[in-house]
């Protein structure tokens, strides 16, 4: 297994390689000047050249280029003239706020899906399985946006019982978590109904019964297990978006975490910081698939990591 995890971890370099090419390439083709953009519009053309050069903005893209990923290594990941410190501490100061709110987001949706799903699968055709059929639906075509300008006109403007931008108490934490939440929860239950729906129909199942094992040892030792592997496909994925920062939920409520950042820093041209971001939640999001590939040897054993 070592030298199997040894090869994805050399992919991974190569992805992540190709995610710096593609967003070094994306902001400078964006437009603008960012060097005039960090002064004031009084400044004069010899100042915007001072600063070109402090930016390295003269030099031949190709050297532009290695400079970064010099940096990158090193962790040096550049300076933000927007907010006038180090990328690195920007995104080490924002990363909390984000694994705050995903690890809040991924507790609640687990605690609903997988028992929700679990039911519904086990009791095919029965209330139960038609009201998470309904939730299912409902979470995937309602967008999180909407809801969450629902719930800022009714917690926040209309009852004033939550605050709607910000972080400064658990209770800011409350209508960002349910808004992605809704839709990740409805996600899992469905992949949870239908691994079990699929999996209870299997000819093993079927003679582990015939053996005169209970129903309850079936469902949860042999079906819910070999259920798992699409709905950890989901939570890693969903996972690794959320720690690689919800852009517009984040924005929305003001949280003041990752996706946030990233939005400010596309709006200021702050074109080390959007690299930076941008490369970051790349490797957030690789990392987190690949976990999930090692824990699928863990979860069923018929399946080889190679």
């Amino acid at each position: 297994m070592g030298k199997t995890i040894l090869r994805r971890l050399i992919s991974t370099v190569i992805v992540l390689i190709g995610v710096s090419i593609m967003a070094f390439a994306l902001v400078r083709l964006g437009g603008g000047d960012p060097a005039r953009l960090m002064l004031p519009e009084t400044a004069t053309d010899e100042e915007v050249e001072i600063m070109r050069d402090r930016m390295g903005l003269n030099d031949p893209l190709p050297t532009q280029y290695l400079t970064y990923m010099k940096g990158v290594v090193t962790g040096d990941l550049g300076y933000s003239y927007n907010f006038k410190m180090d990328v690195a501490t920007l995104i080490k100061n924002r990363l909390p706020y984000t694994a705050k709110l995903a690890v809040v987001v991924m507790i609640l949706s687990i605690l609903i899906s997988i028992p929700l799903g679990v039911v519904a699968g086990v009791h095919k055709g029965t209330g139960v399985d038609i009201f998470a059929t309904f939730f299912a639906l409902l979470g995937q075509s309602l967008s999180p946006v909407w809801l969450g300008l629902l719930l800022i006109l009714l917690f926040g403007v209309t009852w004033h019982i939550l605050p709607t931008q910000g972080a400064d108490s658990w209770k800011n934490l409350i209508m960002p978590a349910i808004c992605l939440a809704f839709q990740f929860s409805s996600l899992a239950t469905r992949m949870t109904r239908s691994g079990m729906v699929d999996v209870l129909q299997e000819d093993y199942i079927t003679a582990t019964r015939a053996r005169g094992v209970s129903n309850r040892e079936i469902n949860v030792k042999y079906a819910f297990k070999n259920a798992l592997l699409p709905v950890v496909t989901v939570i890693g994925s969903q996972l690794g978006s959320m720690l690689a920062g919800s852009l517009v939920i984040e924005s929305l409520f003001g949280w003041p975490g990752l996706g946030q950042l990233t939005i400010t820093a596309i709006n200021a041209r702050d074109f080390q910081l959007v690299q930076s971001c941008l490369l970051f939640s790349a490797f957030i999001f690789v990392a987190c698939n690949l976990i999930v590939d090692i824990l699928y040897t863990f979860i069923d054993k018929r399946v080889k990591f190679a």
